[in-house]
């Protein structure tokens, strides 16, 4: 990758940080370019990553924080309320109060485990929000004010996901909580995200980044849905600079390859609460070191190596103060017809949700349910979820029709912000206008760019897994990196790979929703790929992939219960 290079940690990498800008390093934007073509895999060559997998060195899966005070979580187990369908719109579950249990069932229905899996004497957690090859780099801390009903002040708290339970790390001061809550009306609480690139690393190498921002997205759909269920709003605050939000979080003087990066974080308010006029003041990050933290960070390898790459990149895209502490309002698009409400529980839908592994390439789907599988990935009026991903939606779908009951095989554009209709055709080469699909009533910006069967060429470009092929369709999330770059900055890298992972997030929880699965695919060939939309050098690069079918379990597996009932 020209400036980048791999290399094993010793002890003198304990402390290496990529805290403050090299004078000697490129330019961040250069930095994220190189990065993303470095990282691309190819028909001839992959990115690189380790030769084998060493079993001894597995990053432990779980993050826990020693001499931390445990504070006990409630399991709300799902029950019918709220349905699925109306909790995904505003007004349609009636707020909970921020208590003991609604905090509980936050986490029990985000960040928790779902349920283990066991082969012979191998066994893992599945939780609630998918991860990249299920390493988990996401790590969830609760910034709560006082009276949220845990406890008697303000706190912030590392959820720790394999017992259910917060790690009380520190007690808010009375100057940090005015500057937390100044600007909002009401209760509010706040959920701060960070990744650990290791635990990707250590299996995927230098592309450890991109799943590691993939998994954000995922972790923020998670969030949004379940706080949905709450009839809580969940917005991603966009004013701290990221070394603020590591001294927020407690992170701030972590060092070495399993040092936390801080990501972003979010307000929780009843969704009827108004708008925030969110500014702290430049102390917030001062108030946040000054705290009596508590707890050291476990050990999750015993050896690592380093990637270079994965230094330059967290350190082009950290984020910077800005004046906008509350991301803007979404851009307002046609507002589909949806499924009549039912009686399926949102929250059995949630921790239901597996990462299926193969297809039964017999099943298929109905065109309706396709278009309104599509439809759910929109922003408009009264979506809820959708406002943990602000501003106007920046990645597309290009689909991969296999077997859509009434709808022709082959490969579809939908377009989440029909203002892109001409950038396409123009990236596309095409002539004239797009063909546009009749896709009553859901009224989506649905195109046709191929027809016939695609079976082949999803299968080949997903790195030749035939999960892309077997199910009913497959996705290609795209977005135009290099226009975005230049007009936002390298930080938006972090946020259109956050935006596709949350939107193949909402497909997730529809293709179960359905009684099919999906599976998100970290592992295509990014050139090829733009290759067979006959996209040229230039425009939209994709992002993600994701299938959706009929799962087909292996018979040599046993699923387990999440929490043992004697714990």
């Amino acid at each position: 990758m020209g400036f980048f290079s791999r290399r094993r940690s010793d002890a003198g990498d304990a402390g290496r940080a990529p805290h403050g800008p090299d004078p000697l390093a490129p330019e961040p934007s250069a930095v994220v370019r190189a990065y993303h073509v470095g990282t691309r895999h190819d028909f001839q060559r992959y990115a690189a990553g380790p030769l084998d997998l060493d079993w001894a060195t597995q990053p432990d899966p779980f993050r826990r924080f020693a001499g931390a005070e445990l504070v006990p979580l409630e399991r709300v187990e799902p029950g019918p309320e709220p349905r699925f369908e109306p909790a995904y719109h505003h007004g349609a579950v009636s707020p909970r109060a921020f208590d003991r249990a609604s905090i509980s069932q936050l986490f029990y229905d985000s960040f928790a485990l779902s349920a283990w899996k066991q082969y012979g004497e191998a066994r893992w957690a599945l939780r609630c929000n998918p991860s990249s090859g299920n390493l988990h780099p996401t790590e969830a801390y609760l910034i709560a004010p006082p009276r949220i009903g845990l406890r008697a002040s303000g706190f912030v708290a590392h959820y720790a996901s394999d017992v259910h339970a917060l790690e009380v790390r520190a007690e808010l001061s009375d100057e940090l909580v005015r500057e937390l809550t100044r600007g909002f009306d009401g209760p509010v609480a706040f959920v701060g995200l960070t990744s650990i690139a290791w635990r990707e690393a250590w299996k995927y190498g230098e592309r450890a980044f991109r799943y590691c921002q993939l998994d954000l997205g995922h972790a923020l759909g998670a969030l949004s849905v379940a706080a949905a269920g709450l009839g809580w709003r969940a917005r991603r605050l966009d004013g701290l600079s990221s070394d603020e939000l590591a001294a927020l979080c407690g992170v701030h003087d972590q060092r070495g390859p399993e040092r936390e990066e801080p990501e972003t974080w979010v307000a929780l308010q009843p969704a009827n609460a108004p708008e925030p006029g969110f500014a702290p003041s430049n102390d917030l990050a001062r108030s946040a070191r000054a705290l009596a933290w508590r707890g050291r960070p476990n050990d999750l390898s015993s050896d690592h190596v380093d990637w270079d790459a994965l230094d330059a990149i967290a350190l082009a895209t950290r984020k910077p103060r800005t004046a906008s502490s509350s991301a803007p309002s979404r851009l307002e698009l046609r507002e589909s017809r949806d499924r009549e409400p039912d009686a399926l529980g949102l929250r059995q839908v949630v921790r239901r949700r597996r990462s299926a592994t193969g297809f039964d390439p017999a099943r298929g789907l109905a065109r309706e349910a396709f278009l309104q599988t599509l439809s759910r990935t929109l922003a408009g009026r009264g979506r809820l979820v959708t406002e943990v991903v602000p501003g106007a939606p920046r990645v597309d779908l290009v689909c991969f029709v296999h077997r859509v009951a009434g709808l022709d095989s082959g490969i579809y554009l939908l377009l989440r912000d029909p203002a892109r209709r001409e950038s396409w055709r123009r990236a596309l080469g095409v002539e004239g206008e797009l063909v546009s699909v009749e896709t009553a009533p859901f009224e989506l910006a649905l195109f046709r760019l191929r027809a016939g069967d695609v079976r082949a060429t999803a299968r080949s470009l997903a790195c030749h897994q035939e999960i892309a092929s077997d199910g009913c369709f497959s996705v290609a999330a795209f977005a135009d990196l290099e226009g975005e770059l230049v007009a936002h900055g390298p930080r938006v890298y972090r946020e259109l790979h956050w935006e596709a992972g949350f939107v193949v997030h909402l497909l997730y929880l529809e293709a179960e929703a359905l009684g099919l699965s999906g599976t998100g695919i970290g592992c295509y060939f990014d050139q090829p790929t733009r290759g067979s939309l006959g996209l040229g050098a230039e425009g939209p690069v994709c992002l993600y992939q994701f299938a959706c079918g009929a799962r087909v379990d292996d018979p040599r597996l046993t699923t387990l219960a999440a929490y043992a009932a004697t714990e």
